[in-house]
């Protein structure tokens, strides 16, 4: 089944990487060599991920992860890519949490090493459901997995989830952190768009969150941000590490819940207008929410607007890294602005009061 060429992520060199890398390291840790440096085979299309080994004696890990901030000549993703918070967010996590997460070893700040700042992690071995082709898809490990052991996989990730929201401590008095997460979509949105013609279709999705914003957002947590199963390792149908915390934030339960409802729906829909059953009966959201309200006490709500709160969040992302093909001449642009937005369809339902009828 054909699917679009995947967008560039870089323009660096992995060798000249590589060897950066090496001396890099061996000023922290003498003697050592840095091997077997490669790109993951999937996923990921923001910050840079390398895999690495380390030789030597007594190395604090010899299988590795090295998480870089975007290249800035490659037409970023995001505007701005903090690799002090995710590295900090990853400690904290592992500190307050039973959420298995990477274990981090170093975080290099002054870009001069290799060009930006990274930070280096242990690399946890296992199967990750694919972006591309996505998991849907017949042929990959997830989708001819049995229902019991995709059941498993679902509920052991919501399980993780909710684990994440109960455990990690927020100190009190954070204000209406829903309305300034929204207020910080809408100045990425500002951003993705200056210069470049702007989306109707996002901006009436900003305008259907207005009309119907929830009485009572709640609790604030730690979100993830990423919230979705592309982004765990698994080892069999059980989370080995939970990845790509460079979203995550302060806000109530629903916003996490919502992304990880609607980026299934995304593959999901992707896959039937090829002509794929897909996965109809995985990560539904009436399923979701209710083994979530099982788990935590918290029976989620106002799920229409995070479901379509998420959907308008990976539009903007969408038509980020679609300005970007067209930057690189990987893609013609369309006519209209929404074109470049693939589940642009999807979106347009939801605001019409249709998608979950």
């Amino acid at each position: 089944m054909a699917t679009p060429p995947r967008p560039r992520t870089t323009t660096r060199d992995p060798e000249e990487l590589a060897r950066r890398l090496t001396s890099w390291l061996a000023a922290r840790l003498p003697g050592a060599k840095v091997s077997g440096v490669r790109a993951p085979e999937s996923n990921g299309m923001s910050s840079e991920t390398l895999l690495f080994d380390i030789e030597h004696p007594d190395p604090p890990v010899r299988a590795c992860a090295l998480r870089l901030a975007a290249d800035p000549d490659a037409y970023t993703v995001f505007p701005v890519y903090d690799m002090a918070e995710q590295y900090r967010t990853l400690r904290g996590v592992a500190e307050h949490t039973d959420v298995p997460v990477p274990r981090v070893l170093w975080l290099e700040e002054d870009p001069a090493a290799l060009g930006a700042p990274f930070f280096v992690m242990e690399r946890v071995e296992g199967r990750v459901p694919p972006d591309v082709m996505p998991y849907t898809y017949e042929g990959n490990w997830l989708h001819a997995a049995s229902e019991a052991q995709r059941a498993a996989l679902e509920e052991s990730t919501v399980a993780l989830i909710a684990r994440l929201h109960d455990q990690y401590p927020v100190e009190p008095g954070q204000g209406d952190t829903l309305r300034r997460h929204v207020r910080g979509q809408r100045a990425y949105y500002a951003w993705v768009v200056e210069g470049l013609p702007r989306s109707p279709l996002i901006e009436s999705g900003f305008d259907w969150l207005e009309a119907h914003w929830p009485k009572d957002a709640g609790e604030t947590v730690l979100n993830w941000g990423d919230a979705r199963i592309g982004n765990i390792v698994y080892d069999g149908f059980e989370p080995a590490a939970v990845l790509d915390w460079e979203m995550a934030s302060l806000a109530p339960r629903e916003v996490d819940l919502g992304w990880t409802v609607y980026l299934h729906r995304f593959f999901q829909d992707l896959t039937v207008s090829f002509g794929q059953r897909g996965l109809p009966d995985f990560l539904r959201r009436d399923a979701v929410e209710r083994r979530y309200a099982e788990l935590t006490g918290h029976t989620p709500r106002d799920m229409d607007f995070y479901t379509l709160y998420a959907a308008l969040r990976h539009a903007i992302v969408m038509l980020r890294v679609a300005y970007r093909q067209v930057h690189f001449g990987e893609v013609e642009p369309p006519r209209e602005p929404d074109g470049l937005i693939l589940h642009h369809a999807g979106l347009a339902a939801m605001v019409q009061g249709s998608y979950w009828a």
